[in-house]
């Protein structure tokens, strides 16, 4: 009988925990407070936007082409024969 009734507050005091946390999540107060939040930080980064410095940028000519050669004779290497040879 003991174990029940514990069991039964246990219950009691979960559900009143989770309907007054849902009470203040949706209440007209919370949501005015996390908007105005949200403005805020809004504000704050346009005012930081427009307070960034612009740098110039410094790669111009930075990219070096490389003429490669019109000599296309490779050399074909084979794995095997490599071996053999090192015997």
């Amino acid at each position: 009988m003991l174990k029940e009734i514990k069991y039964l507050i246990f219950i009691l005091i979960i559900c009143i925990f989770l309907f007054f946390t849902g009470k203040y999540y949706f209440s007209d107060t919370n949501k005015k407070n996390s908007y105005r939040s949200l403005n805020s930080i809004n504000d704050k980064i346009n005012k930081y936007a427009e307070n960034l410095p612009i740098i110039e940028s410094d790669t111009k000519d930075i990219i070096e082409y490389v003429e490669q050669s019109n000599n296309k004779t490779k050399k074909k290497f084979n794995f095997w024969k490599l071996l053999e040879t090192n015997e």
